[in-house]
């Protein structure tokens, strides 16, 4: 195995599960969405979704694999009812670009559902500040930044870390 395909450990602690769920279900709702958009004639201005759905499937075809496990461990906390989780990922280097595509693209499709022309709206601060997390500490921690609690990083510096009810 080279260098460039060994894989950096990635720790989402203190992922809250609701935040999770809130996320998840706009994320869900605009890639719904997105997919109906693309299956009428193209027409100018739906470069985003475009983009966007062919992205992620990319990235899933790319980097599937490597969150199978902790995507177990978070389905099980959710089925449990826990109120947030700790969470490992193995991932190649690569995933960090990958990530901060991501972001973009998905800020791209933020003003775009902003302009009102779907029926899915921007998604709340809340949400917005979670996806920023999620994929950001992708990208801080491959580049050999430590863990930011997302309790902390939802309430600031001053917020108690841990928050977890259970380790990943």
């Amino acid at each position: 195995m080279s260098p460039a395909d060994e894989l950096v450990e990635v720790r989402l602690l203190g992922l809250a599960l609701d935040d999770y769920r809130h996320a998840a279900a706009h994320h869900d709702e605009l890639f719904r969405e997105f997919a109906l958009v693309l299956t009428g004639e193209p027409s100018p201005g739906h470069e985003v979704p475009g983009r966007l759905l062919a992205l992620s499937e990319e990235l899933d075809e790319r980097f599937g694999g490597f969150a199978a496990a902790p995507q177990g461990e978070l389905q099980a906390a959710l089925d449990r009812g826990d109120t947030a989780i700790d969470l490992t990922f193995h991932v190649p280097p690569a995933t960090a670009s990958a990530s901060a595509e991501l972001r973009e693209l998905l800020a791209a499709a933020d003003e775009y559902c902003g302009r009102g022309d779907l029926l899915t709206v921007a998604p709340p601060p809340e949400a917005v500040a979670f996806r920023e997390w999620y994929l950001g500490e992708f990208v801080a921690q491959i580049a050999g930044a430590p863990p930011t609690p997302w309790p902390e990083r939802r309430r600031g510096p001053q917020a108690a870390a841990g928050g977890a009810s259970r380790a990943g």
